[in-house]
């Protein structure tokens, strides 16, 4: 395709919003489904910036979509960094700054997600109602580059990328029981009394952090007979009253159905790690969320480890 002598007067920006939504979702149908458009209308605006720009931007097949060729991949960071621009730009220009509005997606691993991100999240809102915010609370990683979040809390630090990151607070996880389960089995005094009581835990080949897999170097040759990809499915099994978990305390502590199991030798520590794009920093409410967070984080230190049964609220 021969380049053309193009300036950026030229360039559409409709052109690159579908140009954007297609790299994020790999797929013509979902962006149109996103932007409100059919799928013509799409497919019609990616060849007008393919021939605007004299570049082919997409490889396409069936199995794999539409994937990002090189220049693709090199527009695309022009592309996010525009948007990001544009979007502080028309905060600051409509007086935003004043009266905060638009949406923020908190990607977040489950149990964090659903046990203290969203009860903290609900207060904020109380405080900036023209703020919607989506909290994706899944037991996987999110891809910030997809805009599949906006800001994500995860079990590991990145390792590239242009991130705004930082050690969002540490959590405690700890040995629970119901107290039916142990007034039916054998009591359990010490590290070794153990041995032969069943435990739920993680799929160990599904489990998408090496952080997770921590039954069998606490408990060693820990009888696992249930396991599940999800930490809430294990915190309903110990409620079942017929096995042993290790559960964050900030999920299983506030349950007065559950009681911790040698306390003082059975706990894993563990960090969340919060970051986003650097290019979402011009957006005072990603900033805004961000902050809100690590003082609600800051805010519950002792609950978080273990140290305290109930959640604080500012």
């Amino acid at each position: 395709m021969q380049k053309p002598h193009i300036t950026p007067g030229q360039l559409n920006w409709d052109d690159l919003k579908h140009f954007l939504e297609v790299a994020r979702s790999r797929k013509a149908t979902v962006a149109a489904a996103r932007l409100g458009v059919d799928y013509t209308t799409v497919s019609r605006r990616i060849r007008a910036l393919e021939q605007a720009l004299g570049a082919l931007l997409f490889e396409k097949s069936r199995g794999t979509g539409f994937v990002l060729t090189a220049e693709g991949q090199r527009l695309l960071g022009f592309a996010e960094t525009f948007e990001s621009t544009l979007q502080a730009a028309c905060e600051q220009v409509s007086g935003a700054g004043l009266s905060l509005s638009g949406n923020v997606r908190i990607g977040s691993t489950e149990g964090f997600g659903s046990f203290f991100v969203t009860p903290q999240i609900s207060r904020f809102q109380q405080r900036y109602p023209d703020i919607s915010v989506d909290v994706v609370a899944v037991p996987h990683f999110l891809s910030l580059s997809k805009r599949e979040a906006d800001i994500a809390i995860s079990l590991e630090r990145p390792t590239s990328g242009p991130y705004i990151c930082s050690r969002l607070c540490d959590y405690r996880l700890r040995l629970y029981a119901t107290p039916a389960y142990l007034a039916a089995h054998r009591p359990i005094g010490a590290l070794g009394d153990l041995e032969g009581h069943p435990f739920c835990g993680y799929v160990d080949d599904l489990a998408f952090s090496p952080q997770l897999l921590y039954l069998d170097r606490v408990v060693p040759r820990a009888a696992s007979r249930l396991r599940s990809t999800s930490v809430i499915a294990q915190y309903q099994a110990v409620l079942q009253g017929d096995t042993l978990g290790i559960l964050p305390c900030f999920l299983a502590g506030p349950d007065e159905r559950l009681v911790e199991v040698l306390p003082e030798q059975v706990e894993v520590l563990r960090q969340f790690w919060m970051y986003y794009r650097e290019d979402l920093a011009k957006l005072r409410r990603i900033t805004l969320v961000a902050e809100y967070l690590r003082a609600c984080a800051e805010r519950n230190h002792a609950f978080l480890l273990g140290e305290e049964r109930s959640m604080r609220f500012g």
